[in-house]
């Protein structure tokens, strides 16, 4: 071998050995990520971005997140949007400017955040969809969520099951239809699951829909806000029931039931003379349940926010920790541009007969939150 053959074989070598030194040095596993950052990961913040604090309902999601990451040895920042699509879009990219690790992401508007989740994409941001599906990019990494079509189901079997059409009662009933909002993804799978419930007794006419508004974009209501509720369950009243009386309410939110409750009572619903119409809702708000317990309200649908909130976080851990996180539904759920790997829990339907164990017993609820001795 000549000298110069020789040198060129330890230079080779030198490199050889100080590439492996630099790899494991860096702790390089085979499994596409390192040592060190699988460390470093209980140690990184998430970004929390939830709609807003009017609904007690995302306050409570917002802090269950936010409890759970600590548990599990994260940092968090925590925003909420108050229903401005523009403000969740800047608080956002605030937290991708940051450095946050990972995205949990309760959507507004399920379509305004395409660009910047691709800068989250660019930064090697994961993002979980909390809740609520974001349309229309293919950066949306998980969605954890409840059975929306199911919790649909729940708020029009309340109904039939009061008004007694499951029992044999023939009717007619007059009832009126509400939906969520417009630019909420989950808004149609409500819908959809209570229409297919309601739908058969609507063809028989043992349930009629005076006021004609029988299609998703007219009975929608633009943020969940129960005021908005409130002004058309009050357009209804005056237009189509001077004579006659509503006999059930479907409402997918309790914030909006109680809009609607508002509205009727101002109409001397809640009389013997015109007892209150069967009004179901969504969420176990304290104010609902409450009104379930006054004999106001009649159900609910209670999904319970601590477990989807363990949910949202195990799959940040996972995905942090390159694991695969568990799910429960590759197909429903598309975007537009993909169908989102999902985790569905299960939702319950609450009425007078079972808040206690549901509720209380469950400890979701003490009895002084329900204002109960």
């Amino acid at each position: 071998m000549t000298m110069r053959n020789r040198r060129a074989v330890l230079t080779a070598i030198a490199a050889s050995a100080s590439l492996a030194l630099t790899l494991s040095a860096c702790g390089q596993s085979g499994e596409g990520g390192s040592k060190d950052e699988k460390k470093s990961a209980k140690g990184s913040t998430v970004g929390i971005a939830m709609p807003t604090k009017s609904s007690e309902r995302w306050i409570a999601d917002g802090n269950n997140v936010v409890k759970s990451l600590k548990a599990k040895g994260y940092k968090t920042k925590l925003a909420f949007g108050e229903d401005d699509p523009d403000q969740q879009v800047s608080q956002i990219e605030n937290m991708i400017t940051q450095g946050v690790s990972a995205l949990i992401v309760a959507s507004i508007d399920n379509k305004s955040l395409t660009n910047v989740l691709q800068e989250a994409k660019d930064a090697n941001i994961p993002v979980i969809a909390y809740d609520r599906l974001i349309l229309d990019s293919k950066n949306v990494d998980y969605y954890a969520t409840f059975d929306n079509e199911k919790v649909g189901e729940l708020q029009a079997g309340a109904i039939v099951k009061k008004l007694g059409l499951d029992s044999g009662k023939k009717g007619p009933f007059n009832l009126e239809l509400f939906a969520g909002s417009n630019d909420d993804n989950n808004t149609k799978y409500f819908f959809n699951g209570a229409m297919s419930v309601l739908k058969p007794y609507i063809d028989k006419k043992q349930l009629v829909v005076k006021s004609g508004q029988t299609k998703l974009n007219q009975v929608t209501t633009l943020r969940w806000d129960g005021a908005t509720a409130q002004k058309r369950m009050d357009d209804i009243l005056t237009s189509t029931y001077k004579s006659t009386k509503v006999d059930a309410v479907l409402s997918p939110y309790d914030g909006i039931s109680i809009g609607i409750l508002s509205a009727l009572k101002s109409d001397d619903y809640g009389t013997k003379a015109k007892p209150l119409p069967v009004v179901s809702g969504q969420d176990a708000e304290v104010a609902s349940v409450k009104s379930i317990i006054a004999g106001q309200q009649y159900a609910t649908v209670y999904k319970d926010t601590r477990k989807l909130a363990e949910v949202s976080v195990d799959m940040v851990d996972d995905v942090l920790n390159d694991k695969k996180p568990k799910v429960n539904d590759t197909k429903t759920y598309d975007n537009g541009a993909k169908v989102v790997p999902s985790y569905l829990l299960t939702p319950v339907s609450v009425d007078k007969t079972n808040y206690q164990k549901t509720l209380i017993d469950s400890g979701y609820y003490t009895k002084s939150d329900l204002g109960l001795k």
